[in-house]
């Protein structure tokens, strides 16, 4: 186990051991030892989502603007131990020796050994367009975001995959629903956390992207998870 729990806000590692890591700005409590600090840039956290060229750089700004939710993190390296936590919320940690993949909220990753490989991508291209009526291209993206921006309903995720260890934050305990039954897991997206494994998640709307600006109706949003997995739900639809 990479990231040992010190007790539910808390968690404490030894870089040197994990290969280094890469955690939220903010999240280093304290540290012993020789570590030092570093900016990092999670990949295509800059601008653009995949599939849309100098559009999607454009969309994915906007996104970003609207939301928020790219999270500045720092890379620490060295040797010694390293206590993170944040903002007082309950820790969730996520060991994946054998390998594997895990999506998360961008707000809701505290941090991850640097060994995975990680990016960030559209909530919406991970279902196949968009859903709910939204259309594709640009004015889809934009129309997505101030969706999200409406509703509090996350657009971007951080995605990570490889061998190594996760660690979420949520408000108070996470559950832990295992996807691949007959019918899809259906998730209300504010009290999403993340999936692990072979996870597909489309956002959908039950209203119209007029009556989702005229209304702001977050209850019209779900979340549909399907595949081979697991997804992870806090007990509370507070957002971070």
């Amino acid at each position: 186990m990479v990231f040992q729990k010190i007790n539910s806000k808390v968690v404490k590692v030894n870089v040197g051991q994990a290969g280094g890591v890469v955690a939220r700005k903010g999240a280093m409590l304290f540290y012993t030892g020789q570590v030092h600090f570093s900016p990092h840039q999670v990949p295509g956290g800059g601008g653009g989502m995949p599939g849309m060229g100098g559009m999607g750089a454009i969309a994915g700004m906007a996104g970003r603007m609207m939301r928020g939710e790219h999270e500045a993190t720092m890379l620490a390296q060295g040797n010694g131990e390293v206590h993170y936590g944040f903002a007082g919320l309950a820790v969730h940690v996520i060991d994946m020796p054998q390998g594997g993949q895990v999506t998360a909220d961008a707000s809701r990753t505290l941090g991850y050994t640097a060994g995975l490989q990680a990016s960030i991508v559209s909530m919406t291209s991970q279902g196949g367009g968009g859903g709910g009526g939204r259309g594709g291209g640009l004015m889809g993206a934009l129309r997505g975001a101030a969706t999200g921006a409406l509703t509090g309903d996350g657009m971007f995720t951080t995605q990570l995959q490889g061998t190594g260890s996760v660690v979420l934050l949520a408000h108070g305990e996470v559950l832990e629903i295992q996807v691949g039954g007959q019918y899809p897991v259906i998730v209300d997206p504010q009290a999403f956390v993340g999936t692990f494994g072979n996870v597909q998640t489309q956002l959908k709307s039950t209203a119209g992207w007029r009556d989702a600006v005229g209304r702001g109706a977050g209850e019209a949003m779900q979340l549909q998870c399907q595949g081979q997995g697991t997804v992870f739900v806090q007990a509370s639809e507070e957002k971070l």
